[in-house]
C-alpha cells in the first residue's frame, strides 16, 4: 500500500484501540491491541503521518530512533532491591524507569494527553544487545518490569533488507503478535502531499516530467547512491531559503540532498532553465494581464518539455496566490471568532479579554508542541492570530472606555477583512490572467487540459476555485467533461458493435 492507505489504516487502528464500551473500558482489551509493524523504504513520509495523525486525532506522540539507544537506556539501569518472601529477605534485581516509558510518562504530566502513540522507527535494525528487550516490547509491552500506560498504541517502523545490510528478520512468535503492514513509494500521493505542503514548483514540475526520478536507490562502484522523497522535499527547502536571500543554488547544492550524481546533475540543469522560462517569458507580468506577444507566440511553438516547465510556473505562482489567500481567509476567521468571545464577555473591558484569549492560545500552542503535535500549517495559523492580537491590544490599551474600544477592535478587523478581500480579487486576476494566455497560444489543446487538471489536483488552487470561483476553470472543466463523457459513450458503442 502508499503512505496515504497506511496513514489510514494507522488511524482506523488507534481509533479502534481506544473506542471504549459501555462501562468506559477499552473495547478491544490491551493484551489484544496488536502494535502496528510498518515496513517500507527509508524517505517515504513514515514519521511525518505520524504527526498528522497526532494532530489530527488530538493525542500525544513520542518518536524514537531505536538504532540510537543502548540496552541500558532503552529499558533502564539494573539496582539491588531488597524484599521479603514468606519472612525471607531477599535482593532482587529491579531497573531504573526505561528513557523510552519515561518520555512517555513526561508527555501525559506536561499535556494533560492520556492517550497517543508511541513511535519506534528503524525497529529492525537494533543491536544485538538491544533485540531481544525491542522484541519483548513489541509482544508483552514492557521494558523489564515497567509497562507502557494504558490507551497509548505501539508504531514500529523499518526498512526493507534490500535498504539495509543491518536490518534482522522478525521471528514468527513476534509477526503473529503485530499488525503489519508493507509501504510502497507513490509518486501520485507525493505529488497530492506536495501541493498540500506548497513544495517548490521546480521540485515538482521536474519530477512530473522525470517521475523515474522520484524514488531511486542503488548500489554503485562508489557505494550507495540514492534519492529519496525526504531528499526532494527537503531540498525544495532549501531553494526557498537561498532564493529569499538571494544566493543561487547549484549542482553542488543539489547532490546534498539528492545523493546519486546523475539526478542532481540533472535537476541542476532543469532548475537552471526553469529560472530562464521566468525570465524569459515574464511570468509575472502574465498573471498581471500584462502578456507580451513574444511570450504568446514562443510558447505557442516551443517543444512539450518547455511548455510544461512554463505551466509549472504558472501553477506554482497561483499556488503561492491561492496559498496566501487561503491563509488570510484562516487567519480572519480565527480573529473573528477571538471578537465574538470579546464580545460575549462585555461590559468586561476587550483589552482585559483580548489578553485572555492570547494566553490561552499561547497555553493550546506550547501543549501541541509538547504533545509532539507538530503541524506547522496550524502552527504558522496560530503564531500569526496571536501577532494579530497584539497588535489589537497595543490599539486599544489606552482607551479607557469599554465601547469605544470594541468599535476600535471592529476597525482593527474591518482592515483584516478587506487584506481577504484584496487577496482573493489579486489572486482571481492572475488566474484570469494564465487561462487567458494560454488561451491565446494553444487554444483547447492538451496542455490546457492539464492545466485544469492540475489546478483541481492543487489543495490551494482546487480551494481558491472551491471559495471565490474563476469563471475560465469552470468553463473549461466543462468542456473537458464533456468530452471525457463523449469519449467514454463512443467508447461503450464501439464495444457494443
Amino acid at each position: 500500500m502508499n503512505i496515504k492507505q497506511a496513514k489510514e489504516q494507522i488511524r482506523n487502528t488507534l481509533r479502534a484501540y481506544l473506542s471504549r464500551d459501555d462501562l468506559g473500558n477499552y473495547r478491544i482489551p490491551t493484551v489484544r491491541q496488536r502494535p502496528v509493524l510498518m515496513i517500507g523504504p527509508p524517505g517515504i513520509g513514515k514519521t511525518q503521518i505520524m504527526e498528522q495523525i497526532a494532530s489530527e486525532e488530538n493525542v500525544g506522540l513520542v518518536s524514537y530512533t531505536i538504532t540510537h539507544h543502548t540496552r541500558q537506556s532503552a529499558i533502564g539501569l539494573p539496582f539491588i532491591e531488597k524484599r521479603v518472601y514468606d519472612g525471607v529477605e531477599h535482593t532482587v534485581t529491579e531497573y531504573t524507569m526505561s528513557e523510552i516509558l519515561g518520555s512517555v510518562y513526561e508527555l501525559m504530566e506536561k499535556t494533560g494527553l492520556r492517550e497517543g502513540i508511541l513511535f519506534l522507527d528503524e525497529i529492525n535494525c537494533v543491536s544485538e544487545t538491544l533485540a531481544p528487550m525491542m522484541l519483548q516490547f513489541l509482544q508483552c509491552k514492557t521494558f523489564g518490569n515497567q509497562k507502557l500506560p494504558e490507551g497509548w498504541l505501539i508504531v514500529a517502523a523499518g526498512n526493507p533488507p534490500e535498504y539495509n545490510r543491518s536490518v534482522r528478520d522478525f521471528d514468527v512468535v513476534t509477526l503473529d503478535r503485530v499488525k503489519h503492514i508493507t509501504v510502497e513509494e507513490d509518486f501520485t500521493v507525493w505529488k497530492e502531499y506536495a501541493l498540500r505542503k506548497g513544495l517548490h514548483g521546480a521540485v515538482i514540475s521536474y519530477i512530473d516530467l522525470k517521475k523515474e526520478n522520484f524514488y531511486r536507490i542503488e548500489n554503485s562502484a562508489e557505494g550507495m547512491q540514492f534519492v529519496t522523497a525526504r531528499g526532494w522535499e527537503d531540498l525544495s527547502e532549501i531553494l526557498y531559503a537561498y532564493e529569499a536571500l538571494g544566493i543561487a543554488p547549484d549542482m553542488e547544492l543539489a547532490v546534498q540532498y539528492l545523493q546519486m550524481p546523475s539526478i542532481a546533475r540533472d535537476f541542476s540543469n532543469y532548475y537552471s532553465l526553469y529560472n530562464k522560462y521566468r525570465q524569459v517569458y515574464h511570468i509575472d507580468d502574465i498573471l498581471h494581464g500584462q502578456v507580451p506577444k513574444v511570450s504568446v507566440s514562443e510558447f505557442s511553438a516551443a517543444p512539450f518539455d518547455e511548455k510544461l516547465a512554463v505551466m509549472g510556473l504558472l501553477l506554482s505562482r497561483l499556488g503561492e496566490a491561492a496559498r496566501e489567500t487561503r491563509r488570510q481567509d484562516a487567519l480572519t476567521t480565527a480573529l473573528h471568532e477571538g471578537l465574538l468571545g470579546v464580545r460575549s464577555r462585555l461590559p468586561e473591558l476587550p483589552a482585559e479579554s483580548l489578553y485572555d484569549i492570547m494566553a490561552f492560545r499561547r497555553v493550546a500552542l506550547k501543549r501541541a508542541a509538547n504533545a509532539g503535535q507538530e503541524d506547522r500549517e496550524q502552527k504558522t495559523l496560530s503564531q500569526a492570530e496571536i501577532n494579530r492580537l497584539e497588535e489589537y491590544l497595543k490599539t486599544v490599551n489606552e482607551i479607557p472606555e469599554s465601547e469605544e474600544q470594541m468599535n476600535v477592535l471592529r476597525a482593527c478587523f474591518a482592515e483584516d477583512t478587506e487584506r481577504r478581500e484584496s487577496l482573493a480579487a489579486e489572486t482571481g486576476l492572475m488566474f484570469d490572467s494564465a487561462f487567458r494566455f494560454l488561451e491565446d497560444a494553444v487554444g483547447q489543446s492538451q496542455e490546457l487540459v492539464l492545466f485544469v487538471t492540475e489546478i483541481t489536483a492543487g489543495y490551494d488552487t482546487s480551494w481558491y476555485v472551491g471559495e471565490f470561483g474563476c469563471d475560465a476553470y469552470f468553463r473549461h472543466n466543462r468542456e473537458l467533461l464533456f468530452d471525457v463523457t463523449r469519449q467514454s459513450i463512443l467508447d461503450r458503442l464501439t464495444g457494443q458493435e
